[in-house]
């Protein structure tokens, strides 16, 4: 593929962006790496015309939560194959969670992150810091100095700092550094030895459950903390209907909180998991189908703010195991679009610009980061969806190293076809 900062012309493209009043069929011009001209029937010299009519331009997506597991189980994922998978994905940037091995819990680990990424030169990579060190739930990190490092939120993710005394004051320190919060809301003991969704299905399956409410607790007890202190704070993975309630009037108060929700929590319920197969749990557990609908109305309405994937690459031989013993977690950064598009967007579930809002366009105000939007001057970071595109989904296709998808032997449509950061071409279907 072509990685140079040529001047590229994208004609004919269905222009959908949250910033547009309109959707129409535009051309626009990439030169020097930025969105030089936006228009009907441009025509420029020495430029690369690539014609994409029955297309949508889109603004460069952006993942506010992936688990890149470099350093520690380069096995499973790198900063290089996720990159790959998130560019292939039309994701321009990233956000990664501190749960490695060591963990992101000092200025030089956030910095590792920022120097291999700059190295891969494809998606912008941008680390989430520990709110405590060694992800262990007591001892606070150097949160300033993370910051100054360049993390772009804080997390414990994969564990809750249980202690509300220890989270009270890493919020407290976080406002004075004005950096958010990205939490895994889940009550640790309430949820302990869970499997899957407690409840009917739990049950006729024999398998241990993790109940809706170790869910709703915890995000109750969050919400009530950044109201305490002012904290901004982001609930992760968000996937019970009485979470969503309390997210809304956590709103309605005005009160600085965000959320987002998978792909897999808005498409899948409890039922996928009655064949034990391990690529279908995940933490949180797929819920019911009230939950469900409740979340999609919820992504809808801007009560949950954003989709992020999640994305939790394992090796072939963990996900192999029995589902009690396999690990949490399904990658997403090369399914989200076409599984979102094809269960969502094409059924009128949910408007195209609100889908690009939810993708882009939210992610980058939520934790302040670049892009979001395509303007006249800013750094062309874009992509390019075929929504008439269809193929399957299968393992031989995935260029990031985790095959763990709960969307293997779907056939998807709305793929992405190409993806461009900073101007360059970093993912062409063609190529």
């Amino acid at each position: 593929m072509r990685t140079e900062e040529e001047a590229v012309l994208l004609k004919g493209g269905r222009l959908v962006d949250p910033g547009f009043d309109g959707e129409e069929s535009v051309d626009l011009l990439i030169r020097n790496g930025r969105i030089e001209a936006i228009g009907k029937d441009l025509s420029f010299a020495d430029v690369r015309v690539k014609d994409i009519r029955g297309q949508w331009i889109v603004p460069g997506l952006i993942d506010l939560h992936v688990h890149f597991r470099e350093p520690g189980e380069e096995e499973k994922e790198t900063i290089a194959t996720g990159s790959a998978a998130a560019v292939k994905g039309g994701f321009t940037a990233v956000c990664c969670m501190p749960n490695t091995s060591p963990p992101l819990d000092t200025p030089a680990g956030i910095r590792f992150v920022i120097d291999r990424a700059n190295v891969v030169g494809k998606a912008r990579v941008y680390p989430i810091g520990a709110i405590t060190m060694g992800l262990e739930g007591e001892g606070l990190t150097n949160i300033g100095s993370l910051a100054e490092a360049g993390a772009v939120a804080l997390s414990d993710d994969g564990r809750m700092v249980m202690d509300s005394r220890i989270m009270r004051r890493a919020m407290e320190y976080a406002k004075a550094f004005g950096i958010p919060f990205t939490l895994h809301s889940i009550d640790e003991n309430l949820a302990a030895g869970g499997h899957m969704n407690e409840g009917v299905v739990s049950a006729k399956l024999g398998v241990s459950g993790s109940p809706a409410h170790a869910e709703i607790i915890a995000v109750m007890r969050d919400v009530a903390l950044a109201e305490l202190t002012g904290a901004r704070v982001h609930i992760a993975h968000v996937s019970t209907k009485g979470a969503i309630e309390v997210i809304r009037r956590a709103k309605e108060k005005g009160l600085p909180v965000t959320a987002e929700v998978t792909p897999h929590h808005l498409i899948l319920t409890e039922e996928a998991v009655e064949d034990y197969d391990p690529n279908f749990k995940m933490n949180p557990p797929l819920r019911t189908k009230e939950d469900r609908e409740a979340l999609q109305e919820a992504l809808q309405e801007g009560i949950i703010d954003a989709i992020a994937t999640d994305h939790a690459p394992h090796t072939v031989l963990e996900k192999s195991l029995p589902f009690d013993e396999a690990p949490f977690g399904v990658t997403g950064l090369e399914t989200a679009v076409a599984a979102t598009y094809t269960y969502l967007v094409k059924p009128g579930i949910l408007k195209p610009r609100r889908w690009i809002e939810s993708l882009a366009t939210m992610p980058a105000k939520i934790f302040g980061l670049p892009g979001g939007r395509l303007a006249v001057g800013e750094p062309a970071d874009l992509t390019v969806i075929d929504p008439n595109l269809a193929k399957e989904v299968k393992e031989e296709d995935f260029v990031g190293k985790g095959k763990n998808s709960c969307f293997l032997g779907e056939t998807l449509s709305g793929w992405p076809t190409m993806t461009f950061v900073g101007g360059r071409c970093q993912y062409a279907a063609e190529e």
